[in-house]
């Protein structure tokens, strides 16, 4: 059971990554805020939101899947139990984690975050320059995009990357088994 929370967990935070920020001057500050209003930010962000509501179960279940299945440890009846315990906790999982993406709090967080990314990633007049793309119709286009762009980024990763750090984190567990 501690193998299926510690992928669940895995798998959850591909969801997003912490960031550091750090102290931007109060120009770029406030062209960062203008650029997240002008990009809709915040629709963007529920969308893509959306998106992963749709697909961490299964990116939860197929990792999970791939770690037992790789565990020669395990008899064929103990991947099945082990695989039942899955299915039996991940709908409890997935509906925290669809509460959490809802969660209003959660945007407004992720949001503020956002500032000093961008302000510490770029100068006013380069966050001008995007700002001013932004509100062409490639730039809208662009924004509309982004949800989809991030599901499909979203299975990319689960078809390239993850099946890696199960291979990765099965090793880690077969190492601690042998100590």
């Amino acid at each position: 059971m501690k193998k299926i929370a510690l992928v669940l967990a895995a798998a959850a935070a591909f969801a997003g990554l912490p960031t550091i920020a750090h102290a931007a001057d109060a120009q770029t500050t406030a062209a960062a805020k203008k650029l997240l209003e002008v990009m809709d930010a915040r629709k963007a962000m529920l969308g893509s939101f959306a998106e992963m509501e749709k697909a961490m179960p299964a990116m939860m279940r197929a990792q999970a899947a791939s770690m037992i299945q790789s565990d020669t440890s395990l008899s064929a009846e103990q991947k099945r139990d082990a695989m039942a315990k899955v299915d039996k906790v991940l709908p409890g999982v997935a509906k925290a984690m669809n509460q959490m993406f809802r969660d209003p709090v959660l945007v407004d967080e992720m949001l503020a975050e956002m500032v000093p990314i961008y302000a510490n990633n770029f100068t006013a007049a380069e966050i001008r320059e995007l700002t001013a793309f932004y509100t062409t119709p490639l730039g809208r286009k662009m924004m509309t995009m982004m949800p989809k762009l991030s599901a499909e980024s979203m299975a990319l990763s689960q078809k390239i990357v993850l099946p890696r750090i199960g291979n990765l984190m099965q090793q880690a567990l077969q190492e601690a088994q042998k100590q």
